[in-house]
């Protein structure tokens, strides 16, 4: 058996496998330090920042099937005790190598200077000392390996270009700030000199080629008509008006901020382009819907602004999401579903928006709304229903039995794993069939068991 090392070695890595997801499977154990990509062969070598973290990451996914995109990948430890250059050269020799200097163009643009933001009073300013290149393009890839980057302002300073970015924790921005400090992002040129500040919060208003908020892909690409403050849940400062009534939602159109999401290209099928927001389901089983429960399917792919039940057609009924995008998300992955013994049928409809009355259910000021803090994490895990569920904020003393208790009303459940990663309860249930599995989500999404209300997804795994 490979004892354990700093250096995993990850198989069966498609084409379809980008850089930024192998990072996003990885990063919740440690500090990423190289990653080498070895297409010809689909593999790849990823090093950690310590034994530890590694020893976590493998222990982690002994007991559950790491997958993305819907393709199993397989995790082993190395025989390599550390990636050096000459390593590197030998394994990844005709193969595109990947290290946190490499420059990947997935997410963003260029600057010869970077201040970054963090959030938890900590900044850091980063000035390319040297001349840049014309068409320079800085990727979050550099500085992702230290931890999750949330947010990117950019602005022009006498001195030149500069960047605010704001990581998701303090020890984040340390260890980049002390890895990168003094380092050179192509060789020869743009010496990076780093330096904290004292903001408290990185305010970004639009996804464009100016700023980005990687936590919320749906803020609009420009202004509409009016000064614009931050976009939040129920903030009227963010909303903008559409046919003379008001959404609280604004309307993705840009087409980098959604691929971002999806670690640089969108899923087979999705263009990114839909601009309309409510979509009509159709073949419901109207003796057991209701609109608490299509609120629950549908807020996997997007915030949920209204909901309407059709009198005249009890069978159908208007969801409108947040944005065009979202709304695209859900006819993509549910159109065809089974529900309650029903094959539904998910369509935009002709109507922009649903107006407020008796029958209309307002959800734009619901905390249940998935979309409103890492969106780009949560666009990543959006899929058609499966036969395994994710069950997540449990109680710390839940046991399996009480899980099994909870859910075998809806259907066979064939396994269940109950699993603790940051300190936080888990579980994954594998139910006989797709249409189980998707009753006992629309039935049991925040739903108590114990003293907690369980939040409910669909998992793209395959096996527990």
């Amino acid at each position: 058996m490979t004892e354990p090392s700093k250096v995993i070695h990850v198989r069966n890595v498609g084409h379809e496998i980008s850089e930024p997801d192998l990072l996003q499977l990885f990063q919740p154990f440690g500090v990423i330090n190289k990653l080498v990509m070895l297409r010809a062969k689909n593999q790849a070598l990823l090093q950690m920042q310590d034994v530890p973290s590694a020893v976590n990451a493998m222990q982690f996914y002994a007991n559950v099937q790491p997958s993305i995109r819907g393709r199993n990948v397989y995790v082993q430890f190395s025989s390599h005790q550390e990636l050096t250059t000459m390593e590197q050269n030998t394994q990844g020799r005709g193969d595109e190598e990947v290290d946190i200097f490499k420059i990947l163009s997935l997410y963003l643009f260029l600057f010869p200077f970077l201040l970054f933001s963090i959030y938890s009073s900590l900044f850091i300013l980063f000035s390319s000392l040297s001349s840049v290149y014309a068409g320079l393009r800085l990727d979050v890839q550099v500085f992702s390996p230290h931890g999750y980057v949330e947010k990117i302002v950019t602005f022009q300073k006498s001195a030149g270009f500069q960047a605010l970015i704001q990581f998701q924790s303090r020890q984040s921005a340390i260890s980049a700030r002390n890895s990168l400090q003094g380092r050179n992002i192509y060789d020869g040129c743009c010496q990076l000199d780093i330096q904290f500040s004292n903001l408290d919060e990185l305010q970004v208003n639009y996804n464009n080629d100016r700023s980005r908020d990687f936590t919320n892909p749906s803020l609009p690409s420009e202004q509409k008509g009016r000064p614009s403050s931050q976009p939040g849940y129920g903030d009227a400062g963010g909303m903008y008006t559409l046919q003379g009534h008001e959404v609280g939602f604004p309307q993705m159109n840009n087409g980098a901020a959604i691929a971002a999401a999806f670690g640089g290209g969108l899923p087979p099928g999705i263009s990114g382009t839909n601009d309309r927001c409510t979509v009509l389901a159709s073949n419901l089983n109207p003796d057991r819907i209701d609109e608490n429960k299509l609120f629950n399917l549908f807020s996997l792919y997007g915030n949920i602004a209204r909901i309407k039940l059709l009198r005249n057609k009890p069978d159908h009924a208007l969801i409108q999401m947040g944005d065009g995008f979202q709304s695209e998300l859900a006819v993509h992955f549910l159109k065809g579903a089974t529900l309650f013994g029903k094959r539904l049928e998910v369509n935009y409809s002709k109507h922009p928006h649903i107006t407020m009355g008796a029958e209309t259910h307002e959800y734009l000021n619901s905390n249940l709304n998935r979309f409103n803090r890492n969106a780009a994490k949560n666009y990543r895990y959006c899929c058609s229903p499966t036969k395994m569920i994710h069950l997540s904020t449990l109680p710390q003393d839940i046991t399996e039995e009480e899980i099994v208790a909870h859910l075998e009303e809806h259907g066979s459940i064939v396994n269940t794993k109950l699993f603790e990663m940051n300190a936080k309860k888990q579980a994954l249930v594998l139910f006989e069939n797709e249409e189980q599995a998707t009753e006992a989500l629309v039935c049991k999404h925040a739903s108590s068991l114990g003293d907690s209300m369980i939040r409910i997804s669909f998992s793209q795994l395959q096996t527990i």
